[in-house]
């Protein structure tokens, strides 16, 4: 194969005599093409089972609470170690809640500043925002739940907490979601504060996608007249969309799995409740709180079981989005 290889390249048919390279070189390069294709496709197998691994880890800890309480272990809400009744309903609905705070909040804002230091922000600007976005990503979150609870929470408490109470409480259909007493901590405090984490990822990645627009493209639609809004909706989403998306996705991986800071802020109560102002809690939130005080089997399990409902959670939301990407494709395609 590298001796056809090697004549085609020369033309003719004693390229390698020609060339110097003797057969025995030919075979060496061969087998070190051959060695590096099985390398790197076992690491490439090496994710499937490592992956395959832990699936089915969770599956045989959370196997016990699934054949003990059915669906019924995804259905209730009551969590109770004394009686060993569990439910993870709870968990759930704050993981859930929480991450799509975090995304109405941090999508905006991040895209916000993307488009600002692509297109706007002048050029002694660009390096002191962009340094500031990857201090941000490089703050433990263990940092972010102390501020979040020390500084964040009695801020919410004393000012947003009782201002959202009072305006938006009376209101029809979406006053249930803000009433109650100002805490402080909470499902809104909590989902704020992953905004606040997953924006310099959603920031960076959107900005490095935003920068591989060809020039030329943008300079024509402002040579047509354009403004920075057309030129950003017209075209530098609809080129950029796919990177954008996976963005979005790896805030949102990360807000589902954020375990320190939302187990500072959220309240760890076991509950659902209509305001997002009450405290709550999250899977990784129970899994952090209650794990090293699991005492029998069952109670292992559940929190076993909770990590096997949140791979499944973040397997199907990158399912979707991958569908998602095809479908966008598709319909530019057509």
């Amino acid at each position: 194969m590298a001796r056809a290889f090697l004549n085609h390249r020369d033309g003719t048919k004693g390229g390698i005599a020609e060339r110097g390279i003797t057969p025995a070189f030919a075979k060496r390069q061969q087998a070190q093409d051959s060695i590096f294709y099985y390398l790197t496709l076992g690491f490439a197998l090496l994710v499937l089972v490592i992956l395959g691994s832990i699936m089915a880890s969770l599956i045989d800890g959370a196997w016990p609470a699934f054949a003990t309480f059915g669906l019924g272990f995804i259905t209730t809400e009551i969590w109770n170690p004394v009686t060993e009744q569990f439910g993870a309903l709870a968990p759930i609905y704050g993981t859930l809640v929480t991450s799509a705070i975090a995304l109405l909040i941090g999508v905006p804002v991040s895209f916000g500043i993307a488009i600002f230091i692509t297109e706007l922000c002048p050029r002694g600007l660009k390096r002191p925002i962009g340094i500031a976005i990857e201090l941000l990503a490089g703050i433990p979150s263990i940092i972010y739940g102390i501020w979040g609870l020390f500084v964040f929470a009695p801020f919410m408490q004393l000012y947003i907490q009782p201002f959202l109470i009072k305006g938006l409480g009376p209101l029809p259909l979406i006053g249930s979601l803000f009433k109650g007493p100002p805490y402080g901590i909470g499902i809104l405090t909590a989902g704020i504060i992953l905004a606040i984490m997953i924006l310099p990822f959603i920031t960076s990645v959107t900005r490095d996608v935003f920068e591989t627009v060809p020039p030329m493209l943008k300079e024509s639609a402002y040579g047509l007249g354009a403004t920075t809004w057309e030129v950003v909706s017209r075209i530098v989403l609809p080129y950029s969309r796919v990177g954008v998306t996976g963005g979005v996705m790896l805030g949102l991986g990360r807000a589902l799995g954020e375990t320190m800071a939302i187990t500072f802020v959220i309240g760890n109560a076991h509950r659902i409740s209509n305001s997002i102002l009450a405290p709550g809690t999250t899977i990784s939130a129970s899994i952090a709180n209650e794990f090293t005080e699991a005492v029998g089997d069952l109670y292992t399990s559940a929190l076993i079981g909770l990590g096997l409902i949140l791979f499944v959670i973040t397997f199907f939301v990158l399912v979707l989005a991958r569908l998602m990407l095809m479908r966008m494709d598709k319909k530019a395609g057509g």
